[in-house]
């Protein structure tokens, strides 16, 4: 048992116990558990990474137990953190279900659409007016970002996030389990010649994320062995499309984000597989779910991204019948 948590139950025999712990030391484990990460939590919060590490850090002393663990993918909850987290989760739920009922009707007329910045720029972007049109009089504000937010204070209504399609957060639903492959310019084709295998691309310089986790989970997938993959780690998938466009390597990407480029032959598929990684998922503010607005903007969304995805399946067929840039998978 952790040294810290032997000595605050030592202390808890001889000193009155509170009912709650302080609320700061909560706000900074729910953030932590909701992003996943330290870091993700202190920018969530608008806070130092060193302030929501003490928190977290005093919530298991005062509690006497352990909540959060490190893993290669970042914080992971521990059984009584995932205990503790659900609670607390559907404590600031309610919270703001209740402070959206007591506001002004006048208050419900902005919709707020969080959005990672890939599909933001190149997929919904070119659909603003669409979806504008959708919503009739109810004013969008539109955010290309890529953490999910804290619905708690009203940072926004929905969020149409990226992520595990077999851990998706709480009251999220899927809305397309897209292919993704590898691309490059013509550019850097022509200047590297051509790729013999998918074994080949370990050796390529590689455009990551903001980790190097989604590249060797494709690798894995594809069945290939490798050791440290190198390349430069970017923000997020729109740096990486962009620097793939600007001709600095190779990138991850979906029919969704590069569908336009590849059509114009800007940007090219290296090899045809069929992989999945991740998952467009909606996700709505509890206080909202009902809403007519936020139900229409959902199905719009769902249909639009399965038809978009069915569009570049039928593509991508036809391209394979003509020959794709290495081979099958």
């Amino acid at each position: 048992m952790n040294t810290d948590i032997r000595r605050r139950r030592s202390v808890e025999k001889d000193q009155p116990h509170q009912a709650m712990p302080p609320l700061q030391m909560i706000r900074a484990f729910e953030a932590a558990g909701r992003m996943g990460s330290m870091r993700k939590a202190a920018d969530d919060l608008g806070v130092s990474h060193s302030v929501v590490s003490r928190h977290v850090k005093n919530l298991e002393f005062w509690m006497a137990v352990k909540l959060v663990t490190s893993s290669p993918r970042g914080l992971r909850l521990t059984r009584e953190g995932e205990i503790f987290h659900a609670a607390i989760s559907t404590a600031f739920e309610l919270i703001a279900a209740t402070t959206a009922e007591l506001r002004p009707p006048s208050h419900r007329r902005t919709l707020r659409l969080w959005c990672m910045p890939g599909l933001a720029t190149r997929w919904l972007g070119p659909r603003l007016p669409e979806m504008q049109h959708l919503l009739g009089d109810t004013e969008l504000v539109f955010r290309a970002i890529d953490r999910l937010p804290d619905f708690s204070v009203g940072e926004a209504d929905v969020m149409v996030g990226f992520g595990d399609p077999d851990d998706l957060p709480v009251g999220a639903t899927l809305l397309v389990h897209p292919r993704m492959f590898p691309v490059a310019s013509r550019q850097w084709l022509d200047a590297a010649g051509p790729l013999e295998s998918i074994a080949a691309l370990v050796r390529a310089p590689l455009i990551h994320e903001e980790n190097r986790q989604q590249w060797a989970d494709w690798f894995r997938k594809a069945g290939v062995a490798h050791n440290a993959l190198q390349g430069p780690r970017l923000w997020d998938a729109s740096l990486g499309f962009e620097a793939a466009l600007a001709g600095q390597g190779v990138a991850l990407a979906t029919r969704l984000t590069t569908g336009d480029e590849m059509a114009r032959g800007r940007l090219v598929e290296l090899f045809d597989t069929d992989i999945r990684l991740g998952a467009y998922y909606f996700i709505a503010a509890p206080a909202r779910r009902k809403d007519r607005a936020i139900r229409k903007l959902h199905d719009w969304l769902a249909g639009e991204l399965m038809r978009s995805e069915a569009a570049a399946a039928s593509s991508s067929d036809r391209s394979a019948a003509t020959g794709a840039v290495g081979p099958t998978l």
